[in-house]
């Protein structure tokens, strides 16, 4: 079946030879490309993954600052309701003293106009009470 006479250590030779010619020409560059490339993506999924870091802790920084701010947009809302809502107190309170001061002065006029209209009155009362008098009894015994 088979000789074993020179062409078995040739041919053996040649396999080495061939093996040897392969594996520098080409399984080294090709292993070396794919060592370089398999190096080039760790490195890309190294950065990657420090830069997906990185963003995420600036995502939470400022939806953090974003929280402060609103809260403080919040406080200040608030604050400046309620001052809004003291002014207008004030001003309500201000307007019914106001309004009561006038009440209160329109009542003193009134009181006035109408003490003077009675004692006008009393005086026209008088005198044409008098008149009257003087009429019905004569102009020498009504006074």
């Amino acid at each position: 079946m088979f000789d074993f006479d020179a062409t078995l250590p040739f041919m053996a030779l040649q396999f080495l030879l061939l093996s040897a010619l392969l594996n520098a020409i080409f399984y080294k560059p090709m292993t070396k490309a794919l060592d370089d490339r398999d190096n080039y993506i760790r490195t890309n999924k190294v950065d990657a993954r420090e830069r997906l870091d990185k963003s995420e802790r600036l995502i939470k920084e400022y939806e953090q600052q974003i929280a402060n701010a609103r809260k403080q947009s919040q406080a200040l809302i608030t604050q400046a309701e309620a001052e809004a809502q003291q002014v207008y107190a004030s001003r309500i309170a201000e307007a019914q003293q106001a309004a009561q001061a006038t009440r209160e002065q329109a009542a003193r006029e009134i009181e006035e106009q109408k003490q003077a209209a009675l004692s006008s009155l009393e005086q026209q009362v008088d005198s044409l009470s008098h008149q009257i008098l003087g009429k019905l009894l004569g102009p020498g015994l009504a006074r």
